[in-house]
């Protein structure tokens, strides 16, 4: 079931639980309706790929899917773990807050 996520692509963000916890990296791709997200230099995989015109074939590294609950956004201030807030601002736009710091998080 998909749900609207508080995880956005670009962000900084540390893993909190499974092999890869302490890890961070920044958001390279986000599926909502798997409730995943790619994290660079996290959940590392080997994948055998076959040979083209393009790519050469061999054994490659890259980044494996990783459960939104297993992440938390990075505190702009000290970088670490904190939840998402919502605060809307004097011009009707609305913003996301660190609530471990009240940080805004996207410009």
């Amino acid at each position: 079931m998909a749900v609207k996520l508080k995880i956005k692509k670009g962000d900084k963000v540390v893993v909190t639980s499974g092999r890869e916890k302490g890890k961070s990296g920044d958001v390279l791709a986000v599926f909502p309706t798997e409730n995943r997200a790619l994290v660079q230099g996290v959940n590392m995989v080997k994948r055998h790929q076959k040979q083209t015109a393009q790519n050469e074939g061999g054994i490659i590294n890259r980044e494996g899917k990783i459960h939104i609950s297993n992440l938390a956004i990075a505190d702009p201030k000290d970088g670490s773990p904190s939840r998402v807030g919502f605060k809307v601002n004097d011009d009707g736009t609305k913003s996301r807050i660190a609530k471990r710091s009240g940080e805004v998080i996207d410009g």
